[in-house]
């Protein structure tokens, strides 16, 4: 059974790859896949969203005769990341504390 993630830590996953390095969508996809178990549909939803919201910017970079679409994080998805990663390091200990409980 897998647990289901919200699209508020799915963002912050996101957020996160894209903070060290822009990535394309598809190997942005192959990046959380390798970590996370989650469907390509599910993630260019997620990018649109990131997008709409002003935490990501994108660019076309041409490759091989076509153009791959860059995504990268803003200033506001870095506050938005940090803002996150706060929330989880509540929300991992709150859960530990019931998951180890007795």
């Amino acid at each position: 059974m897998a647990i289901q993630m919200s699209s508020e830590l799915l963002d912050g996953c996101v957020l996160a790859i894209l903070d060290k390095e822009d990535y394309y969508g598809y190997a942005l996809t192959q990046r959380v896949q390798g970590t996370i178990s989650v469907s390509e549909s599910t993630l260019y939803p997620v990018l649109r969203r990131l997008k709409n919201n002003q935490f990501v910017t994108t660019y076309d970079q041409p490759f091989q005769g076509r153009n791959r679409r860059y995504y990268q994080i803003t200033a506001q998805g870095r506050d938005k990341l940090t803002s996150i990663r706060q929330d989880w390091v509540m929300f991992q200990a709150n859960v530990d504390t019931l998951l180890k409980e007795r």
